[in-house]
C-alpha cells in the first residue's frame, strides 16, 4: 500500500508539516498492524512550497514540470492520501487549492483522503467543514469522517494526539479495505439463495406470473 501526503506549508520548519508527519506515522503504524503480513506500507510526501513555480506555469501553459509531474503521479497512484494546509483568509491557502486545481479531475475518485489543517486560533477549525470537505467531495473522494486541526496553543496540550490517532485508524482501515478488495485477493464464496433469503426457498418473478396462467 501507498501512502501519500501532501503538504501545503510555507515557512522552514512548519506546523503544516509537523502535522502531516504525525499524521502520516500513526496512519502507517496503523495500516501495517490491519494489513497482511506480507504487505508493505510505504510513504511519500509532496512539498507544495517546492512545486509553486511549476504549479504557476501549468496555468499558464498547461503543461506539468518533471517534478509536478511526478507528484500528481504519486497523489494518483496513492491508495491513501493526507492533505494538511495552512489556514489563510478563513480558508485553505491558495498553492494548496492550486495543486488540485493541475491534478486530474478523476484522479481522486473513490480514494480514502484525511483532511487536516493548521492556524494560528481555534476559530479557524470549521476551515475543515465548509472548505476542505466539499472539495474533496467534489472531487470524488472518501473524506474520514475525522477531520485533524492543530492551533497553535494545541501542540502540546491534551487532545490533539487522541484525534490524529482516531483519524489515522479510520483512513488505515479504508486503506487495508480497498487494497483487500483487489482482484488479487481471495473472493468471498457466494451465499445460496435459501440462506440470502433468511432461509426460504426464493422462487423467480417470472415463474410466480407463469403459475398464474389459466390452463389449457
Amino acid at each position: 500500500m501507498k501512502l501519500v501526503v501532501v503538504s501545503a506549508g510555507l515557512s522552514v520548519p512548519s506546523s503544516t508539516r509537523l502535522l502531516a508527519d504525525r499524521l502520516a506515522a500513526e496512519t502507517k503504524a496503523k495500516a501495517k498492524a490491519k494489513a497482511r503480513a506480507d504487505v508493505e506500507v510505504e510513504g511519500e510526501v509532496v512539498e507544495l512550497r517546492d512545486l509553486a513555480v511549476e504549479i504557476a506555469h501549468n496555468f499558464t501553459n498547461g503543461f506539468p514540470g518533471r517534478k509536478l509531474a511526478a507528484a500528481l503521479d504519486a497523489v494518483a497512484g496513492a491508495d491513501g492520501l493526507i492533505v494538511v494546509t495552512p489556514v489563510f483568509s478563513a480558508s485553505y491557502s491558495g498553492l494548496f487549492k492550486s495543486f488540485f486545481d493541475v491534478l486530474d479531475q478523476d484522479a481522486l475518485t473513490g480514494k480514502p483522503v484525511l483532511i487536516a489543517a493548521t492556524g494560528g486560533s481555534a476559530r479557524h477549525s470549521l476551515v475543515l467543514e465548509h472548505a476542505l470537505r466539499p472539495l474533496f467531495a467534489y472531487l470524488r473522494a472518501v473524506v474520514v469522517p475525522t477531520a485533524v486541526y492543530a492551533a497553535s496553543e494545541d501542540w502540546g496540550a491534551e487532545g490533539l494526539p487522541e484525534r490524529v490517532e482516531r483519524a489515522a485508524g479510520e483512513l488505515a482501515a479504508l486503506m487495508t479495505g480497498l487494497s483487500a478488495a483487489r482482484p488479487d485477493a481471495p473472493a468471498a464464496p457466494a451465499a445460496p439463495a435459501e440462506a440470502e433469503a433468511g432461509g426460504f426457498e426464493v422462487i423467480p418473478f417470472a415463474e410466480q406470473l407463469a403459475a398464474l396462467r389459466p390452463a389449457g
